[in-house]
């Protein structure tokens, strides 16, 4: 199987950390439920940025959020993104080791690229996590506050470099 690209929603695509809503992005609110409101201000351009780098690396994309399924519910079309898999972390939630086990699971024997503003909360998880993974792994590090740029896209070409297209 070839490599895997996790993207995190909050963060890498919904900017929770901007001051105001940056010119690019656009507000989406959902009903999630009868008694639940979601809202992300999302950039249009970051679904079809994600496919071309995907496709450009052959990597799967796939969701790596607390959204869950929600990413494919809401986020997904906002962003004309077709349904993805998704790193089920509800079991996980809470634990010191953050979201390292699940993706562990769901990247086993895989390369690996990987989308998130969090890696910095939890450094000795993380670290553990790199050492003991055998196959390339690439973690890019979101600023929360512009979400996924080119440098970040950069970085996942880079680290899983290009494939060959037949």
């Amino acid at each position: 199987m070839g490599p895997l690209l996790l993207v995190d929603v909050d963060g890498p695509l919904n900017v929770w950390g901007a001051s105001g809503r940056p010119a690019a992005f656009v507000e989406h609110r959902w009903r999630v439920s009868w008694r639940r409101r979601r809202g992300a201000w999302l950039d249009p351009s970051h679904g079809p940025r994600l496919l071309r780098v995907a496709a450009e690396v052959g990597a799967e994309l796939a969701w790596c959020t607390t959204w869950e399924e929600d990413a494919n519910r809401f986020v997904g079309p906002a962003l004309g993104l077709p349904p993805l898999r998704v790193v089920g972390l509800r079991a996980w939630e809470g634990r010191s080791d953050w979201k390292f086990p699940a993706v562990g699971r769901f990247a086993a024997g895989r390369p690996l690229a990987w989308l998130d503003d969090d890696f910095g909360l939890f450094p000795a998880a993380r670290d553990r996590f790199v050492a003991r993974r055998r196959e390339p792994t690439v973690l890019v590090d979101v600023d929360p506050a512009v979400g996924v740029t080119d440098a970040d896209l950069a970085a996942v070409v880079a680290g899983l470099g290009r494939t060959e297209q037949g």
